[in-house]
């Protein structure tokens, strides 16, 4: 970092230098004495920037120091011939250095050219600007000085052999302002040096053909061409021209076009100039010019042609197949749905991933983009000879039988929901990914109309279990029937149908109601009194469940709050209120929470959220919002315990103060055997971790008996009160155990 303006102070005194020697009388002692200076200290600074810099590839600038230090060798030369022997001799070994710079000019020049290696389309680009400024380049500079270059045969091959160079100097810019990419500044500086130096070789060339001026006045642009050098050498970015070639694209756009336009226009427009059109070389040179652009104008329209046509090509596969798995895309699909629907009876078989979004969450998209690749290749295997299969969504394929009725569907199913149904091996876990396959098949209807009849038979068999589900019209009327009422519960938000009721809890021996749990019902002004069985799953579905459950959650605190502020210490010392899956998948659910106390002004001691097995069997976002929750202060009650499939095991993952006992547990409880011996061990282990156990649905004398002497102490249910909006907390409203 202290040598990063290095190259800033380089360049000013650089510059510094070039005018002062501009000033000096031409040809004094003092003015040589600085040029052949500033020739050295631009050698000297690429020699410093390597080793400042360490490049990967010194190559470059090692092949520019050296044709610098022999162009300062040329210049030493001449004024030896000058001021000591009193001579100026053309050609002369002064000669000998000045063309022997240019070899190893072309030399970095050209390992720069190659370390942006483009395609031959940018070749051709070059090959056209190149054409274009060689031929003015050769009827105004290299044809004139040729045929004014002296009598000697030595002196001719000298003055030609100048320009000659200028000409392969002018066809390496040419390539490097037409090459794609971008480039560093250093690389910038240097093909700007480079620039410099050519414009300053032509003016030395041009000046004593067309003007008396003396060549004194191409000095400064030699001058500033080193310094530029040097300064690309010591510019910080020099260290990031690194090794190995790098392939790029030149974009064709309008400025790129117009160049290329201007160059083929040359050849024309020089016949105009009347030394040119009236001479027998410069007609010949322009015919050559001109046959020569439009071959390469021809052959880069074809390029162009053939690029189109690649691409094009490439943009169908691509758009045809999907990237990921390698199946037909969702676009393909359709086509083929079209043709197979016109042809015959096609039969298609949705499937859609169940969980998947959590391999995602929980592992990372790069193993979850495996699962999907390692599923696919599952599915190609077990799919019949002949199908199609495609991935139309996320985590959703589809497979396509041009010719087969319902039950080779239905085989073709089972066969594919066998194959997924295995765990599958990635990331070092082993990742169950279920899936419901969805039916439907005929004529008759459109492709998007077949596709949408399996896509609802897919969330049906989802929302049963099933592994694979048939459509029917059934399917249809039962989803009017969701979209009717998820409209009405919006509409019941809107106007405040909602209730909330409260069922009590009860703390035994004493009767005391410990706890009330927060249910919701809805008045319709219609239908009556709406269950929630028939309501809470449309909710969920539709994610009004969110706006309802933020609104129960209020409510419920709200009313605690002011049982405490009016009954003091007869009121419940808890309220439960039951959160669904959707509001615990929401990131910020924590802080709904932590609002809703604040604005009660509730502790949150007094809360408790109550959630089902299978809200937080998945994991994720929902665990992350209990353990947030739990920080709060807020209890976590786990309900219908027992039911689910892994309920000890949430024990270990989730956070849990209450569990409340199923009253399928209950039931029977108060028959010998299997049901007791069942809420005997869900106490046993409630007490064992520390919970609070609650035996729910308790709706006789007896259960409640059985239940205290098994040592259940908090017992809710019918026989003790339903769901009201005014509980009556009084323990003399509820039966006392001896």
């Amino acid at each position: 970092m202290r040598h990063g303006r290095l190259w800033f102070w380089w360049l000013a005194a650089g510059m510094v230098a070039a005018a002062v020697h501009f000033v000096l009388p031409e040809g004094s002692v003092v003015a040589s004495i600085v040029y052949d200076l500033i020739g050295v200290a631009t050698a000297a600074g690429i020699l410093i920037a390597l080793r400042l810099h360490r490049p990967e590839r010194p190559a470059m600038w090692r092949w520019l120091a050296a044709a610098q230090i022999t162009f300062v060798a040329g210049d030493l030369t001449y004024e030896f011939y000058e001021s000591v022997l009193h001579r100026s001799p053309y050609p002369s070994f002064a000669d000998v250095f000045y063309l022997g710079s240019y070899p190893m000019l072309f030399a970095g020049l050209l390992l720069l050219v190659r370390r942006h290696r483009s395609e031959s389309g940018d070749l051709i680009d070059a090959a056209i600007v190149g054409t274009g400024l060689g031929l003015v380049f050769w009827l105004f500079v290299l044809y004139p000085v040729a045929a004014d270059s002296g009598t000697s045969t030595l002196e001719h091959i000298t003055t030609v052999a100048y320009p000659a160079a200028d000409a392969m100097v002018i066809g390496l810019l040419a390539r490097l302002f037409t090459g794609g990419g971008t480039r560093s500044t250093s690389a910038r500086l240097l093909v700007a040096g480079a620039v410099l130096m050519l414009v300053a070789d032509i003016a030395f060339a041009v000046l004593p053909l067309y003007t008396s001026a003396s060549t004194h006045l191409a000095d400064p642009v030699f001058l500033l061409a080193y310094v530029l050098w040097a300064v690309a050498a010591l510019h910080p970015s020099m260290a990031g021209e690194r090794g190995g070639e790098v392939r790029v694209a030149a974009r064709v756009g309008p400025s790129r076009l117009l160049l290329f336009g201007g160059c083929a226009l040359l050849a024309p427009a020089l016949l105009l100039i009347p030394r040119i059109g009236g001479d027998p070389v410069g007609r010949l040179s322009v015919a050559v010019g001109a046959g020569v652009l439009v071959l390469l104008v021809i052959a880069r329209m074809s390029g162009f042609v053939f690029e189109v046509r690649r691409q094009s090509a490439e943009l169908t596969r691509a758009a045809m197949q999907d990237p990921l798995t390698g199946l037909a895309s969702r676009r393909r699909f359709e086509q083929e749905l079209g043709e197979a629907l016109a042809a015959g009876r096609p039969q298609i078989a949705l499937l859609g991933l169940n969980g998947f979004k959590n391999v995602n969450d929980e592992l990372g998209r790069p193993v979850g983009d495996r699962v999907l690749g390692s599923l696919a290749a599952r599915m190609s295997a077990a799919a019949p000879v002949g199908a199609l299969v495609a991935r139309i969504g996320g985590d959703e394929f589809a497979v396509l039988l041009t010719d087969a009725d319902a039950g080779q569907a239905r085989a073709a199913a089972a066969a594919l929901a066998h194959a997924l149904g295995a765990p599958v091996a990635e990331g070092g876990h082993e990742l169950y990914v279920g899936v419901a396959i969805g039916l439907a098949g005929g004529t008759g209807v459109s492709p998007v109309e077949l596709l949408r009849q399996a896509e609802s038979a897919m969330y049906a068999a989802k929302q049963t279990g099933e592994p694979v589900r048939r459509w029917t019209p059934a399917l249809d009327e039962r989803a009017g029937e969701f979209v009717r009422l998820g409209a009405e519960i919006r509409t019941a938000l809107d106007l405040g149908q909602f209730r909330v009721v409260y069922q009590p809890i009860v703390e035994l021996p004493a009767g005391r109601v410990a706890a009330v749990e927060a249910l919701v019902r809805w008045e319709h002004p219609v239908r009556g009194l709406v269950s929630p069985a028939a309501f809470i799953p449309v909710a969920e579905r539709n994610g009004l469940i969110v706006e309802l459950g933020e609104w129960i959650l209020r409510t419920a605190c709200h009313r605690l709050a002011a049982w405490r502020s009016d009954l003091g210490p007869a009121a419940p010392d808890r309220i439960s209120v039951n959160v669904s899956a959707r509001q615990l998948a929401r990131p910020h659910f924590a802080a709904t929470v932590a609002a809703a106390l604040a604005d009660s002004g509730l502790p949150a001691s007094c809360l408790a959220v109550e959630v089902t097995e299978t809200a937080v069997f998945e994991g994720g976002q929902a665990v992350v919002a209990l353990h947030e929750l739990r920080a709060l202060g807020v209890r976590i009650a786990l309900d219908d315990f027992g039911t689910g499939h892994s309920s000890l095991g949430l024990l270990q993952t989730v956070p849990v103060d209450i569990l409340k006992v199923d009253k399928s547990f209950v039931d029977n409880v108060t028959e010998a055997g299997r049901p007791t011996v069942i809420a005997d061990a869900l106490y046993q282990v409630s007490a064992g971790l520390g919970l609070v156990a609650v035996a729910e649905g308790v709706e006789t004398a007896e259960q409640a008996e059985a239940l205290h002497r098994l040592g259940y102490r908090y017992l809710q249910g019918y026989h003790f009160g339903r769901p009201v909006a005014e509980p009556d907390f009084t323990p003399a409203t509820v039966v006392v155990l001896a």
